[in-house]
């Protein structure tokens, strides 16, 4: 970490994008049934995922041997976040195809401005990469009987459903076989939309393409990680001073004994924070967790730890990029209160953050 603050920044009234809660449950596929045992299961494994059609899409997890994440039948890739990510064909021969589908938490506002967002990466045994993928909200849960690709026509065509389709592009072909790339797109609901699919609705044909491989035959496989779907708010961002190198503390984020689960009413400084993040992408923040006295320091170090990285996920899942924060407990070796008062242990438990140039 750069030793000298480089800079000391003021936000005064000025207007931002506050974050709100991820509508998309288990969007890291993390929670699973069981461990992934074969291919092709990833209705039975994933609670809140399904698959539209009839296609065989696939879930890794690090636990798995034949389905695992270190070496699989596609290649290797470790997760952007958390153990586990989905797999499907986005071309493949004779059009077939494979989607995700996510049931969101609650039903999108009509008028109101909503930002969906996920990482992708290219199997190693791939012929193909592609340049965008298609994101369909739809107001009932889609079952087709087909394993090609779903077009938009087929598809609005479905007289007792409403759809709003959008297009997530990347300013390049993702090609890179180690990398994750983040793929999002900011879009207005129509205030029906309950559910959504992920994948490629154009056939072989239309779908932009480069050739990575000349040996395999076989299409474009993708790993999916990390999906988010935030609504978008105009707040204004009182004046904050976030001096560079310098340790501050979310005034909004304190925890109550043994607990470190965020409430909504926590996250208004995490998303002040975001907005200021992704309005400096030069910038990279360390989380710091903290507790008070009560208990074992072995036990307070995990509880410290858990508490950072309920921060941490909730500005992944926000969309912040991975390599741009790292979390750590200190359990109760540092505390700003008296442990000996109730009002001073509340002040231990924290949560603190620290912006710079580098992340140690």
């Amino acid at each position: 970490m750069v030793s000298k603050p480089l800079l000391t920044l003021f936000l005064v009234g000025y207007a931002s994008v506050s974050m709100g809660q991820n509508l998309i449950e288990n969007p890291s596929f993390e929670m699973n049934s069981e461990c992934p045992k074969r291919m092709g299961n990833f209705n039975i494994d994933l609670p809140h995922w399904s698959t539209p059609t009839r296609g065989t899409t696939d879930y890794f997890n690090s636990c798995s041997t034949l389905m695992g994440t270190n070496d699989n039948f596609k290649g290797k890739q470790e997760p952007f976040h958390g153990k586990g990510y989905a797999g499907l064909y986005v071309i493949a021969p004779e059009d077939y195809r494979e989607y995700i589908q996510a049931e969101i938490s609650s039903t999108l506002k009509k008028g109101k401005k909503y930002r969906i967002s996920f990482y992708v990466s290219l199997a190693e045994k791939s012929d193909y990469a592609i340049r965008e993928l298609g994101v369909l909200f739809a107001e009932k849960k889609v079952a087709m009987n087909s394993k090609n690709y779903l077009s938009k026509t087929q598809i609005y065509s479905i007289l007792d459903n409403s759809f709003n389709f959008q297009e997530v592009s990347s300013s390049k072909f993702m090609s890179s076989e180690k990398k994750w790339v983040k793929l999002s797109t900011e879009f207005t609901a129509l205030g029906s939309e309950n559910f959504m699919i992920l994948g490629n609705f154009n056939n072989n044909t239309t779908t932009r393409r480069i050739e990575t491989k000349k040996d395999l035959q076989i299409g474009a496989y993708y790993y999916i990680d990390m999906v988010s779907l935030v609504g978008i708010d105009k707040d204004v961002v009182v004046e904050q001073d976030y001096e560079l190198n310098k340790t501050h503390i979310f005034k909004d984020v304190l925890f109550e004994f043994d607990r470190s689960h965020l409430l909504e009413t926590e996250k208004k400084g995490i998303d002040a924070l975001y907005a200021h993040l992704m309005a400096n992408s030069s910038f990279k923040v360390m989380i710091k967790g903290h507790t008070d006295k009560i208990g074992s320091a072995s036990y307070n170090k995990k509880l410290s730890a858990k508490r950072a990285e309920a921060v941490a996920n909730y500005l992944l899942q926000s969309g912040l990029e991975k390599e741009r924060i790292i979390w750590k407990g200190f359990g109760a070796s540092i505390p700003i209160g008296d442990n000996g008062t109730e009002e001073g242990r509340q002040r231990n438990r924290r949560v603190e953050f620290i912006l710079s140039k580098e992340v140690q």
